[in-house]
């Protein structure tokens, strides 16, 4: 809807490509999971941090969500894709306290100890990614 509105309003002109880029692929660590199977499949999925405030910031928890949601709900805070690779199906409720005692950790670390703490990891690798590029924009007419 975004998109539509930015072509109407400023003439943009733009093409998706693919390319290759740093992504973080979500994995098993091959120890235990700390996920248990979602009790109602109605909830709405969600994820957050434990105890509210900014995303992640003091660990992860997660209400009725898919590994590819996860995945999907990381990816805008670490600043680039998270790819599901976990191969885990279903839904799952989780929660795992970050336990260091810095006032303002970054959230980097935070999220990468955490997604350790249910038994997972995010290792960066390469993969293809689709990025939008602008070809022509112009000044918004008069309203």
């Amino acid at each position: 809807m975004l998109l539509s509105a930015l072509v109407d309003r400023f003439q943009l002109h733009y093409h998706w490509e693919t390319k290759e880029g740093q992504v973080y692929l979500l994995v098993k660590t091959g120890k235990e999971l700390h996920l248990q199977p979602s009790k109602n499949k109605d909830d709405y999925p969600w994820a957050g941090p434990v105890a509210g405030g900014l995303p992640f910031s003091d660990g992860i928890q997660g209400i009725n969500e898919t590994m590819a949601n996860l995945a999907e709900r990381l990816s805008p805070i670490l600043e680039r894709p998270v790819i599901d690779r976990t191969l885990i199906e279903g839904s799952f409720a989780y929660k795992f306290r970050y336990p260091g005692d810095e006032p303002n950790p970054d959230i980097d670390s935070v999220i990468l100890t955490s997604v350790q703490g249910l038994g997972l990891k995010l290792e960066p690798s390469r993969a293809p990614v689709k990025i939008l590029v602008i070809d022509r924009v112009e000044r918004p007419s008069a309203n």
